[in-house]
């Protein structure tokens, strides 16, 4: 019997241990410095977006959280009533889709706590900027196409809508009709002129 135990891992009750202990803060041995928490949003923080995208943004919240989310325990108190968790497949899928759904729904909350909505109805430039739409002449191709500067949530390339942070709406912002932009791609340079 003796033997049996020398044999045993000496780490494994420490270990054991370990997981029942919820690591809020990492050791300070690791070195690691926790930042402050924030007081304010920086310009970088903001996210743009149109009324429209932010009324799409709150729709979908709404839908995972009144739908979504009453659908999955609904799914999860099934799987659990088919017993044994350990090779109940249907509970992992269930548990699986819902960390997805609070994954997704943190996102969203996160992204419309710091939207910052802009009506591009109330804009008036003469230059390019968000919410803009601008009609652009490629000068290699000779071919016309409309754009529209939106949100990274609401860009649909199909439909002409671009995010601000795609490269064409990047060399567009600042400009005015007849400038020439020259857009710079992974293929190649192209060259545009703002109609």
């Amino acid at each position: 019997r003796r033997a049996r135990t020398a044999r045993r891992d000496p780490y494994k009750n420490i270990i054991a241990a370990q997981r029942m202990i919820p690591m809020t803060r990492p050791p300070t041995w690791w070195g690691i410095v926790e930042a402050e928490p924030r007081e304010t949003m920086t310009m970088a923080d903001t996210v743009p977006m149109t009324p429209a995208g932010h009324a799409a943004l709150r729709a979908e919240l709404k839908r995972i959280k009144d739908v979504e989310r009453h659908e999955n325990v609904r799914e999860i108190e099934a799987a659990l009533e088919h017993g044994d968790l350990r090779e109940n497949a249907e509970y992992h899928a269930a548990k699986e889709r819902q960390a997805a759904i609070d994954g997704r729904m943190r996102f969203l909350e996160s992204k419309l706590a710091r939207a910052e909505v802009i009506d591009p109805a109330s804009i008036r430039s003469d230059r390019v900027g968000f919410g803009a739409t601008v009609k652009v002449l490629d000068l290699d191709t000779d071919e016309h196409s409309v754009y529209a500067i939106v949100g990274e949530d609401e860009t649909d390339v199909e439909h002409g809508k671009v995010s601000i942070n795609s490269p064409i709406a990047r060399a567009l912002i600042g400009k005015q009709a007849g400038d020439d932009v020259v857009l710079k791609l992974p293929k190649g340079d192209r060259e545009l002129e703002i109609v």
